[in-house]
């Protein structure tokens, strides 16, 4: 599938803000055999008096911007036309999960990719006793990672609701979990914790997704938003796979990779600080348009 993207995310101070530095991922990445970044551009106004890039530890391109004078707005646009690949389906090769510590302590590699990164706690998933009662309870001896990952993933889509309002990028995932309600954060960060109880590596996956209008129905303009997801590891043979508890699915030719993290501290669109008081309004438009 060939998209052509579009991101604008805006913020408007109630006092002018002043010595402000952010950085920022939003551009797709380009990943073997997986998705190509065929171009893309970013735009931040008003023009920033600094701007670099970087690459952090999981291998990301950012920027980093640092506007100085005063401004009342700031204003991030993002286009991008990128190609993803259909992945094959693959057999389930994922161990036992009591086999599966055998097949983590054989992993050496250190690199971004590496299963030790994703175990335990992270800055935004701490040890949480009740979400692990409910891994628990869906997890099987019989089971294997990627069976065991697959019934969380439903059983998460089953017992919550969606719900645009009951949360906020703050909240954790143990208020998520016992509000039931929730978005795509909440969601995976909620898996993610349970599958790291059960000591199963997972992580959090940032990006866009290809919303299909209802049968009869328009399509929105503007009515995409950046999505997350779940990335799994299953073991040597089969390795990492990706699957989205906010619509029971595996990550296919719909999503569109940003960024890899251990949770959304890892992979936020945009962080930083300034100097401003008062309250801010955010608004956020995302634009996946299949190209032909």
């Amino acid at each position: 599938m060939l998209y052509d993207l579009s991101l604008h995310m805006g913020y408007l101070y109630d006092t002018a803000a002043t010595n402000a530095r952010h950085i920022i991922r939003v551009l797709p990445l380009s990943l073997p055999d997986r998705q190509r970044l065929v171009a893309g551009s970013l735009t931040v106004s008003p023009t920033p008096e600094e701007r670099s890039t970087f690459t952090d530890f999981f291998q990301h391109p950012a920027s980093s911007v640092f506007v100085r004078a005063p401004h009342e707005r700031l204003d991030i646009r993002m286009k991008a036309r990128v190609q993803v690949e259909a992945q094959p389906i693959a057999a389930d090769l994922s161990p036992l999960l009591a086999k599966l510590p055998d097949e983590v302590a054989d992993c050496w590699s250190l690199g971004p990719a590496s299963p030790h990164h994703f175990f335990g706690t992270s800055p935004r998933i701490p040890q949480e006793p009740v979400i692990a009662d409910y891994a628990r309870s869906i997890a099987g001896d019989d089971r294997t990672v990627c069976q065991i990952a697959t019934a969380l993933c439903a059983r998460i889509y089953k017992d919550f609701t969606y719900d645009s309002e009951a949360t906020t990028v703050d909240t954790t995932p143990k208020q998520a979990f016992l509000l039931k309600r929730g978005v795509c954060q909440d969601f995976s960060h909620i898996m993610i914790s349970a599958l790291r109880s059960l000591g199963i590596p997972a992580g959090y996956v940032s990006g866009y997704l290809r919303t299909i209008p209802p049968p009869g129905k328009e399509r929105l303009e503007g009515a995409d938003a950046m999505h997350a997801w779940v990335r799994v590891w299953c073991g040597d043979a089969m390795g990492w796979i990706e699957l989205d508890p906010t619509n029971n699915i595996p990550a296919g030719t719909d999503h569109i990779v940003v960024a890899y993290g251990r949770d959304y501290s890892d992979v936020a669109p945009v962080i930083g600080v300034l100097k401003s008081y008062g309250k801010q309004q955010t608004v956020q438009a995302v634009d996946v348009v299949p190209v032909g």
